[in-house]
């Protein structure tokens, strides 16, 4: 193997190296490929979305509500979902995502207060409900926000 040998992957590199305007015998002469005249033919073309005067579709469409682009999307976890870990066991997010509880935390992770709870555990979110927290405690367990 040496430079001389090297050369692009199969099909990464696109040719689109026959040139225009060249003339008749070029195959690609006289409107290079345009056809006659109109709207295709001249130079600028349209903006993306542009119907040719029919009311494009984005104005077709009803809108409707509102989308907040300071919310977050925080996952919300029962504490009957962590009676999986043993004792003294230190539950992440990271264990969570292990154990197939959360698939993608977004925005965050709550530890919520529904369920039996049993277990004594190091319990590491970005927030507890309060009663939450109070069970979480009552066993001997740490609630830990991050």
């Amino acid at each position: 193997m040496d430079l001389s040998s090297l050369r692009p992957a199969d099909g990464a590199k696109q040719s689109n190296n026959f040139r225009r305007g060249r003339g008749h015998g070029s195959g690609n002469g006289k409107t290079a490929g345009k056809g006659h005249k109109g709207q295709r033919a001249r130079s600028g073309g349209t903006r993306p979305g542009f119907e040719g005067g029919q009311m494009p579709l984005y104005r077709r469409i009803p809108k409707r509500g509102f989308t907040n682009r300071n919310s977050k999307e925080i996952i919300g976890i029962n504490l009957s979902a962590l009676e999986v870990f043993e004792n003294d066991a230190v539950v992440s997010i990271e264990t969570l995502m292990e154990q197939g509880i959360v698939r993608n935390p977004k925005d965050g992770v709550k530890i919520l207060g529904n369920g039996e709870f049993t277990k004594k555990l190091t319990v590491q979110a970005n927030a507890f409900s309060a009663s939450a927290a109070e069970k979480i405690e009552a066993l001997g367990g740490k609630a830990e926000v991050i």
